[in-house]
């Protein structure tokens, strides 16, 4: 019962950080869950909250906002996808200890020098081949360990994008990324009769998460929204060194 009332608090604080700054939810819960039980079981569990949390945050400025997020990100939203669904099958054999050091140690460094005043910008001209590896990169780490969001907004925060479109960006690529993800994990057996019915419970937690969250974004400019998603990053950034030393 207590690992329950766990989950659901980790749920819970999971939904206002996504509704807040739009991402970080796989982050908060991986973290959290692995700390109370297995952490494929934790992995698995997430899958649902994040599904429908994406879907959530896409649309809640209507359709055709997010219609021109997929046809303006579509190379990134494929390169993601397949990313996701390939390496989902390698999670029961490769150590993923390497993939948190290599993404975390770069996405502190970059979030604290942009904190302090660097401004990271890519030039159009460079957004095309920056957006396939960074979109690989991405869908690596997420079908591996459910995080893909780091380098995706250091990418959406490098190319100037505003925040109710950075909102319904991240939503798309995400929420496509967790269909894949979920497909990859029925694939792998991680995600089955066991662990899809808790991970649907959770989805209430998460949900009433995200509605505190989407109030605080709404009160937000978008200066305090880009270093309030930067304070994320770290936090997030620093979480993936700790799991990589450990």
């Amino acid at each position: 019962m207590a690992i329950v009332v766990a989950a659901f608090a980790i749920a819970v604080i999971a939904g206002v950080i996504k509704g807040a700054v739009g991402f970080a939810m796989p982050l908060v819960m991986v973290s959290g869950f692995s700390s109370i039980m297995d952490p494929k079981v934790g992995l698995a569990i997430l899958i649902v909250p994040v599904v429908i949390a994406n879907v959530m945050q896409t649309f809640r400025n209507g359709v055709a906002p997010a219609w021109d997020a997929i046809i303006e990100f579509r190379r990134y939203l494929l390169i993601v996808c397949i990313a996701i669904v390939v390496a989902a099958q390698a999670v029961n054999y490769v150590s993923d200890q390497a993939f948190y050091a290599v993404l975390g140690v770069p996405v502190v460094a970059l979030s604290v020098l942009q904190l302090l005043g660097w401004r990271m910008q890519i030039k159009p001209e460079n957004r095309n081949k920056t957006e396939w590896g960074v979109g690989l990169l991405s869908g690596i780490l997420g079908g591996l360990a459910g995080t893909w969001g780091p380098p995706t907004v250091l990418y959406l925060i490098a190319i100037d994008t505003p925040k109710v479109k950075q909102m319904v960006v991240q939503g798309v690529i995400y929420g496509l990324g967790a269909i894949a993800l979920l497909l990859g994990h029925i694939q792998s057996g991680i995600f089955n009769r066991e662990t899809a019915p808790f991970s649907a419970v959770l989805l209430v937690p998460a949900v009433i998460g995200m509605w505190i969250g989407f109030r605080i974004q709404d009160r937000m400019n978008q200066e305090l929204f880009r270093r309030a998603t930067l304070v994320v990053l770290v936090v997030a950034g620093l979480n993936l060194i700790r799991k990589a030393l450990i």
